[in-house]
C-alpha cells in the first residue's frame, strides 16, 4: 500500500485479511508521531467473521487483530494512547461483555477509551470493532516499511 503523501505511510498487516478497502494503520514518517489504526474487526485471515452472535468471542478476535495492526505500524498495545470500542447492540449487557474482555486484555491499562453502542457495523454478523491511536517511539528507529 503506497504512502498517501511523503509524510504519511499506510500499512497493510501480514496475517490479517487483505481484502479490505482500507489500511490497517497509518503513521507520519517521523518517529515520535502518532499511529492511527482502522477499526479492527472480528475477521480471520480468510475474511470470515468469527464467533457469530458472541460479543466476547468477537472482542477477543478484534483485540488479536488490533495487536497485529499496531505491530505492522511499529507500535504495541503499550503505545496506545486512546481507543474507541464499538458494539452493535442496544443492550448494555453486550457493552459490558465487550468491555470486560477489553479491560482484561488491557490489564487495567488506563488509556482513555470510549465505549459505544451502535446500530450496525460493516461486516455481516459483526458485533464489535475497536480502533486505536498509538505513539511511535521517539528513539530514532525507522518505522517499518508498509506491507503490500
Amino acid at each position: 500500500m503506497p504512502p498517501v503523501t511523503p509524510r504519511v505511510t499506510l500499512h497493510g498487516a501480514p496475517g490479517l485479511f487483505d481484502g479490505v478497502p482500507y489500511a490497517y494503520s497509518a503513521h507520519r514518517s517521523e518517529p515520535g508521531t502518532l499511529l492511527f489504526t482502522a477499526g479492527a474487526c472480528p475477521i480471520d485471515a480468510a475474511g470470515t467473521v468469527v464467533a457469530p452472535g458472541d460479543v466476547r468471542g468477537q472482542t477477543e478476535q478484534v483485540l488479536a487483530n488490533l495487536v497485529v495492526a499496531l505491530e505492522a505500524g511499529g507500535a504495541s498495545f503499550a503505545d496506545v494512547v486512546r481507543t474507541t470500542v464499538y458494539v452493535a447492540t442496544t443492550d448494555r449487557a453486550d457493552l459490558l461483555a465487550a468491555w470486560e474482555v477489553f479491560h482484561a486484555f488491557c490489564g487495567g491499562y488506563p488509556a482513555p477509551s470510549t465505549l459505544l453502542g451502535v446500530t450496525v457495523l460493516g461486516w455481516p454478523g459483526q458485533l464489535v470493532e475497536i480502533e486505536a491511536v498509538a505513539v511511535l517511539a521517539d528513539d530514532g528507529a525507522t518505522p517499518p516499511a508498509p506491507a503490500d
